[in-house]
């Protein structure tokens, strides 16, 4: 009876999903229009008239883009003034802390109630719907859902305005029969990553766990220290798991590790794309790891080709405009009070009917130092190639480019902590250099004739190293990452002079 009627919701959240898959376009302009609506009576919205703007054309050609730094002025007047209907006409009572830029540790997003019911929480409906409709057999909801979130502690900073991490900020304001199936919050929203650590793994070995939600990286090392901790395998542990939604990193390098922890044939890995500035994407078939655009969660959308990233006032496409297999940096304007904002990610469509996309990586997130143009689902690509030619797995892994000298051409250095290592590291570094070439033809042109770019020198980490460096700057546990690609050696050579000071 009562799996009857959960999958028969699922299938009403499903329809929900084709009614936008079919009108997508309409769909998108509905939302603008309704943001437009909402936002004409804030102050953004009167310093741009937004009552005058009819139509889609209007809106990109009278705002700017914002990046964080243009959108600080208007938050400041939200969190140190106290101000409101500043970029929404509901109160802004939350801000995610997200990673931080070069002036400040943290960014904080703006959230409402909006955004949370209509955008993070509507979409994680619509993603059991999606998994649901692909698995008649799902019964993770008659169990538990493990959820490994943020670290962060929940501040109250007056004015009836909070600042967490949006993890926490959604278990916080979660539906209360949603909270019911999930880790309690006394545990998820413990501040010391280690304790909750300790705690998670406590609650978890006593429950009937079917699900996990997280972030690949942080729940392996959960699932290693259950596994160590008690000498028994998941699945004995856990008989009726059942899936995994995942996201905030790519599950590429992480994948066998957890077919090799879980040894269950028929466990689910589900891709999800839910970031602090929203929810855009759920994976849509068991098959392909492709996302479906979520396009009726309140965010309307605009794509900005790799060719204007640059530009000081960069084209931007709509829906109807992209096209499949090139990159984009996405544009969002959302009732969380973003408005045409560059959120930094880039993704590539796969179709367009519907609209499913990969993320590719970032747009401060790839090597360029010679025009080689190396983003993160290149590097990913070859490294997968890499592991399978030489038995390896990689916990982790950061890249950066490595400059000319008096009597050498430059090179990408990668410092790599992997789980097993590679059977011959010449052949793991041969590999991986073949497998970038044939995936970026930038990257093979500058490698000819090893004229500006030699062979990746790559360095084996201890085990637990990145954990021990994210530690020492304060940012262990949560959303937290390892940056996988950088233009520049900041990150690197601080990695390298904590694990090797001597060389300093």
């Amino acid at each position: 009876m009562i799996t009857s009627l959960t999958h028969k919701y699922f299938e009403y959240r499903y329809r929900e999903i084709d009614r936008f898959i079919n009108n997508p376009v309409a769909t998108q302009e509905k939302i603008l229009a309704y943001l437009l609506k909402n936002g004409s009576q804030t102050f953004i919205g009167q310093q741009y008239r937004f009552a005058t703007l009819g139509n889609k054309d209007d809106f990109r050609k009278s705002l700017p883009i914002f990046h964080y730094e243009d959108l600080r002025p208007y938050l400041d007047k939200i969190l140190k003034d106290k101000q409101q209907n500043v970029l929404w006409n509901k109160p802004v009572e939350w801000f995610a802390m997200s990673s931080g830029t070069t002036e400040d540790k943290s960014k904080y997003i703006p959230v409402t109630r909006e955004s949370l019911t209509h955008g993070h929480y509507k979409c994680g409906e619509q993603m059991l719907a999606i998994y649901g409709h692909n698995n008649d057999r799902a019964k993770f909801f008659f169990g538990k859902t493990l959820v490994l979130g943020g670290s962060k502690q929940i501040n109250n900073i007056g004015g009836g305005v909070f600042t967490g991490d949006i993890s926490a900020i959604l278990i916080k304001n979660l539906y209360f029969w949603a909270k019911r199936s999930r880790t309690p919050e006394s545990i998820s929203l413990l501040p010391d990553w280690e304790v909750k650590l300790q705690a998670l793994a406590d609650y978890a070995v006593k429950n009937d766990v079917r699900a996990f939600m997280g972030v690949p990286s942080w729940l392996l090392v959960l699932l290693k220290k259950i596994k160590a901790d008690t000498g028994r395998e998941l699945t004995d542990i856990w008989p009726n798991l059942e899936a995994f939604f995942h996201g905030g990193v790519s599950f590429t390098p992480f994948e066998e590790q957890y077919r090799k922890i879980i040894r269950k044939p028929d466990m689910w890995y589900w891709e999800t794309y839910n970031a602090s500035e929203g929810f855009f994407g759920v994976q849509y078939a068991k098959d392909s790891k492709d996302m479906l655009l979520m396009l009726d969660n309140n965010i309307y959308y605009e794509f900005v080709p790799s060719n204007e990233w640059d530009s000081p006032n960069p084209k931007t496409l709509t829906l109807e405009e992209v096209e499949t297999g090139k990159n984009y940096a996405l544009l969002i304007s959302t009732n969380g009070g973003l408005w045409r904002y560059m959120i930094g990610d880039t993704i590539q469509f796969t179709s367009t009917n519907p609209y499913l996309f990969r993320i590719t990586g970032r747009t401060k997130n790839f090597i360029n130092a010679f025009g080689e143009e190396v983003i993160i689902d290149n590097a990913e690509k070859a490294l997968g190639e890499a592991c399978k030619a030489t038995g390896a797995q990689i916990t982790d892994y950061t890249a950066a480019p490595v400059y000319f000298g008096d009597d050498s051409t430059g090179a990408h250095e990668w410092l790599i902590e992997f789980s097993v290592e590679p059977d011959d590291m010449d052949t793991f570094i041969r590999s991986l250099d073949d497998n970038l070439k044939m995936v970026n033809s930038d990257y093979e042109a500058k490698r000819s004739y090893n004229l500006s770019l030699g062979l990746p020198l790559v360095k084996s980490l201890p085990e637990g190293t990145f954990n021990q460096f994210l530690k020492l700057l304060g940012k262990l546990g949560g959303q937290n990452k390892v940056p996988r690609l950088s233009n520049n050696r900041d990150y690197i050579d601080k990695l390298l002079a904590f694990i090797e000071p001597d060389k300093q």
